[in-house]
């Protein structure tokens, strides 16, 4: 096979794809087929009436030119375009009233066929490995799925029906004119390869520079989106002009790449404008030399011309429409591969939650897939009993929030072994194994919403008096019912109207109330003043009564209290012990605990 013919292969493959890209995702109308498919009858009924304008008015200008010639009497001919007339408006009020409803169901159907694209990509976005959720910027996913999905919303609601229209009005008025003329037909259709041969031309270039566009456009949200969130930052460093620096970069890429896509698009609409109404003026030339040796009427002259304007203009609108179906292949491609990425494996699983509340490592190691050849640990071991206390300390970078994520399953793929309750992590079903933990991490995220929403996070479905009880064991509730409106306050963006103190004892209640097996608290402490680490550790106290708790603490003051102490260094335990015991030892811990607290 030649290298052009591997190409050609290539290209159809590529184009075959798409298509069956598109179609699956408008197979989300399915559900509103009811709706979507009389609103298409409507579409091509109400294409159909149009055509009835330039029929009837080419009967009133043909008849009304004939006055005086001898072949009707003058009150004929008014009662004959009267008729007509009434015939006119009869099929202009007939096509307002299809339009009308046709109109209001394109856009529920395609609304609602939105919504469930939208539903079906949020579903997907929140169940996606940890590693490819990482790999991405702050805002990448939310800004593309914005950018695409408007675009499919205009394709849906205006360029599908444009295309409906088009088709019947290029199809009837071709009829019509091979009625009134087969030879001047002949010469307008001449100019159709014309426009297919640009069509194929300039078609791939437009869906290359429209997808470029769309990642232009995604990276300017992403600014926005990650300078929003870092704000304090920005304000910290007297950074603002920085990061208009980082917008104008992206806005003026994005620019560019919009307007080397306007010089294509205009390119091809002036083209196809050029050819198509410079075919219409020879072919009026060319009619008018008909009419005047009598090979054509002149109520069929002007009928040819009439139909001629409607085909041109239907023609004429296939640069815009071929345009914007190319742009939507483009959008359509990046909204698939999103709803075609693995989600996480064994999500559901029928397996019964931890019920003990044991865990083991046996010989753990493991890289993260973003950086495959720096390998974060290196055969950890370690026996956690239920109800157990053990804390995880060690210098940055030693491993430990590795072990929380792996703990949560959060990756998969390492060696090894990890157990809980005996059972290898592979066996649990990763939403049972997340139902059996809970996690209070150094920052906590609290979502706009109020405080008791917030709480009720850790268990949706519990009442009023649950999260008030939860409040209570995590010192909250006196705060709370300081503020105006009580457990109804907004806590903000992030939770940022409320202090650290406040927003880790909510993270506290939270975790209460999921009431979990095993808890994994991360630096909880370590960013608090002395009475909200006070208050917050009381709480703490209290949340680990009874469960398994793991403990990263670079604060060795927090852990003193501690069953065990396992110390992480390298991706690898180098001590465990009690506190006493590890001060009675040379080693990493006591090295620390001589730093920290001057012994």
């Amino acid at each position: 096979m030649s290298r052009a013919s591997k190409r050609n292969s290539k290209d159809k493959g590529k184009a075959s794809k798409s298509l069956k890209e598109a179609m699956g995702l408008y197979g989300y109308m399915d559900r509103y087929k009811n709706v979507f498919i009389p609103s298409l009858i409507a579409l091509y009924t109400t294409a159909a009436l149009s055509l009835a304008f330039p029929y009837f008015l080419s009967k009133l200008i043909g008849r009304s030119m004939v006055t005086g010639s001898g072949q009707a009497t003058q009150e004929s001919i008014i009662a004959n375009v009267n008729e007509i007339v009434i015939w006119l408006v009869a099929a202009l009020v007939l096509q307002s009233i299809i339009t009308y409803w046709r109109v209001r169901g394109f856009i529920k159907s395609g609304e609602g066929a939105l919504n469930e694209i939208r539903r079906a990509l949020f579903s997907r976005m929140v169940r996606l490995p940890m590693n490819y959720l990482t790999e991405k910027r702050s805002g990448e996913l939310s800004s593309r799925i914005a950018g695409d999905l408007a675009i499919m919303r205009e394709t849906l609601i205006t360029t599908v029906p444009k295309f409906g229209r088009m088709i019947v009005t290029l199809i009837g008025g071709l009829v019509v004119i091979f009625i009134c003329s087969w030879k001047l037909s002949l010469i307008m259709l001449a100019s159709v390869p014309v426009v297919v041969l640009a069509i194929a031309v300039f078609g791939k270039k437009i869906k290359n520079y429209s997808k470029a566009t769309q990642d232009a456009l995604a990276d300017t949200n992403i600014v926005v989106e990650e300078t929003i969130m870092g704000i304090y930052d920005t304000k910290a460093f007297c950074n603002e002009e920085y990061e208009e620096q980082r917008y104008d970069s992206a806005l003026d890429r994005f620019l560019k790449i919009t307007m080397d896509g306007a010089k294509a698009r205009a390119a091809f609409i002036s083209f196809i404008i050029l050819v198509l109404f410079s075919t219409v003026a020879f072919i009026v030339w060319y009619g008018a030399q008909m009419l005047a040796v009598g090979d054509i009427t002149i109520e069929n002259y002007i009928r040819f011309i009439l139909f001629s304007v409607f085909v041109a203009a239907s023609l004429g609108s296939v640069p815009e429409i071929m345009s914007q179906l190319q742009i939507t292949s483009g959008a359509t491609e990046r909204i698939r591969s999103l709803i075609d990425e693995d989600l996480e494996e064994n999500y559901k699983s029928e397996d019964p939650e931890v019920t003990v509340g044991s865990i083991t490592a046996k010989g753990v190691t493991f890289s993260y897939p973003s950086r495959p050849e720096g390998q974060v640990l290196h055969g950890v071991d370690f026996n956690v009993k239920p109800g157990e206390r053990v804390a995880l300390v060690g210098p940055s970078g030693g491993g430990k929030s590795t072990v929380f994520s792996l703990l949560l399953g959060f990756y998969q793929g390492h060696g090894g072994q990890l157990l809980f309750d005996g059972k290898e992590i592979s066996e649990i079903g990763l939403q049972a194994l997340r139902n059996s933990i809970a996690v209070v991490p150094q920052e906590v995220l609290l979502f706009g919403g109020s405080i008791e929403e917030n709480i009720a996070y850790g268990q949706p479905s519990a009442t009023k008096e649950e999260v008030i009880e939860a409040a209570k064991q995590a010192n909250a509730h006196e705060f709370i019912e300081e503020f105006e409106t009580g457990y109804d306050t907004h806590v903000g963006p992030r939770g940022i109207k409320l202090s650290g103190g406040q927003r880790q004892r909510i993270a506290i209640a939270r975790a209460i109330l999921a009431d979990p097996k095993i808890l994994l608290l991360d630096e909880a402490t370590s960013a608090l003043d002395s009475e909200s680490e006070r208050l917050v550790q009381s709480a703490l106290d209290t949340l680990m009564k009874g469960r398994t708790s793991m403990i990263i603490a670079h604060r060795l003051s927090t852990v003193r209290d501690a069953d065990r102490i396992l110390v992480l260094t390298g991706g690898q335990i180098e001590e465990s012990g009690t506190h006493d015991e590890l001060m009675n030892q040379e080693g990493t811990y006591r090295l620390l605990a001589q730093t920290q607290l001057g012994k």
